[in-house]
């Protein structure tokens, strides 16, 4: 899975947040490796010029998926690790979702049509 991680000019993206970043996505997408091609990271300040206390951090992860549209979740929070462990959680429940949605889709084609098994059985 790679990780691409944009921040605004308001947020010092070094190399300790992006490990952080990448540690977290790691650990809770873990399971949707095999579905995940690419995630997009981006943090901003929303009111970086007004320095007031509120949840003014921003993380927008979209997850691309191979053959689905890719999916997109916001955090807000008081800093920029919060924002990144929200996202991070809201990216894995969505995805949770999504995932079990098309095993449950492909399970269906798959199994057998039980009105053709049940003429065998009564011949």
């Amino acid at each position: 899975m790679q990780v691409q991680i944009n921040s605004d000019r308001h947020i010092q993206a070094d190399e300790r947040l992006a490990e952080f970043t990448r540690d977290t996505l790691n650990s809770k997408l873990s399971r949707f490796a095999d579905h995940i091609t690419r995630v997009e990271v981006h943090l901003s300040d929303e009111n970086s010029s007004i320095k007031r206390d509120g949840h003014d951090k921003r993380c927008l992860l979209e997850a691309r998926l191979e053959g689905v549209e890719p999916v997109a979740v916001t955090e807000h929070a008081a800093t920029v690790g919060q924002a990144v462990t929200g996202a991070a959680d809201k990216l894995q429940r969505k995805l949770a979702s999504i995932v079990g949605k098309l095993r449950d889709k492909h399970n269906r084609k798959a199994s057998p049509d039980f009105s053709e098994l049940e003429e065998v059985i009564e011949e």
